[in-house]
């Protein structure tokens, strides 16, 4: 197991160094001055931005020189905003990270308890209806799925708001940037009122995201389920009459959980895909909508930044959900290579 962590620690480690010098390397592609396109100004008062910028450094000390400064968080200036872009990073990400744990939760609560549930029921009336409408749900794509609920429960029957995290009504301090979390803490008047129009702005976005993923648990959980059915430890306890819950809370449930966090690092990237585009439609404002905002704008140094920040957070994220999925599982990979 020791061995496996330092081959999942190096892949992390060699993956992210490629994405470091991918991200060094749009600087030269993009028109202009790469050490502009770099950190967005040519007023650079750090040593290592000094040293980056200097005419008699090779490309290979520029390197090294932008790898520290990205270590000390000196990411570059925008061109849109003229701020600095850790600080643009640091103000958005909490809205994306939010809707993406609601997100996931979501999916995880209602999908794994009915794959349990279909899978419990194989092949029978329960399973059929379950499958048929986990393959719609996966079949639609996010940015139609949002655009429906936006006209048929915002604009037609204008249950919830359309765009945004908050009423304009309410004035919320920043303390986390999870909303919710800074309504509770915040001594603010109408508290309640607040929390509850930030859950409405939530729920339509959040929705969205987590349809696809709910659909890929439900699958994964009753395939999980039927192969744990069939196997002879399982025909064994039947056989020797012990009850169904038993069997099914002392054997079932463990190993039938086992093959889904592995499936949620596989959803990772096309969770993060999911967000940028929801956040884009509903106007949330998050690292996604602020990609696509520098893009249209040709803000590189934003465009770099960000495409490097959520590469990173998706190979960290993955490589830590199969590092556990190890500690929990250490005979997956042995049998995997067994295989081989």
């Amino acid at each position: 197991m020791i061995t496996t962590l330092i081959r999942y620690f190096n892949l992390t480690f060699l993956t992210l160094l490629i994405l470091v010098m991918l991200s060094f390397g749009l600087a030269y592609f993009f028109p202009g001055d790469p050490i502009i396109n770099l950190m967005g100004t040519n007023k650079l008062d750090s040593q290592p931005l000094l040293m980056l910028s200097s005419q008699q450094t090779n490309i290979f000390m520029q390197f090294w020189y932008y790898v520290q400064a990205l270590l000390a968080g000196e990411w570059g200036v925008s061109f849109a905003t003229g701020k600095p872009l850790y600080q643009d990073i640091m103000r958005l990400l909490p809205a994306t990270l939010e809707l993406s744990i609601y997100a996931v939760t979501i999916a995880l609560i209602l999908g794994i308890p009915l794959g349990f549930l279909a899978g419990m029921n194989y092949h029978k009336k329960i399973d059929n209806i379950f499958m048929s409408s986990s393959m719609i749900m996966y079949s639609f794509p996010v940015f139609w799925l949002a655009l429906l609920l936006i006209l048929l429960i915002s604009l037609q029957a204008q249950w919830l708001p359309m765009s945004g995290r908050l009423s304009l009504l309410f004035n919320v301090p920043h303390y986390s940037g999870f909303i919710l979390v800074d309504i509770l803490v915040s001594d603010i008047e109408n508290k309640r009122f607040a929390f509850n129009n930030a859950v409405q702005h939530l729920i339509l976005p959040t929705l969205s995201v987590s349809f696809i993923a709910f659909a890929v648990f439900l699958r994964a959980t009753r395939r999980s389920v039927a192969d744990v059915l069939e196997t002879q430890y399982i025909k064994s306890a039947q056989t020797r009459g012990l009850p169904a819950r038993t069997i099914f809370f002392r054997h079932v449930l463990r190993n039938a959980l086992l093959p889904v966090l592995p499936i949620l690092a596989v959803q990772i990237s096309t969770l993060v895909t999911n967000v940028m585009i929801v956040e884009t439609i509903f106007s949330w404002p998050g690292i996604g909508d602020w990609l696509i905002q520098a893009i249209y704008e040709r803000d590189y140094p934003a465009i770099r930044t960000g495409m490097l920040l959520v590469s990173v957070v998706v190979v960290i994220i993955t490589m830590s959900l199969e590092c556990i999925s190890q500690l929990i599982d250490p005979t997956r990979d042995r049998f995997a290579y067994a295989r081989r």
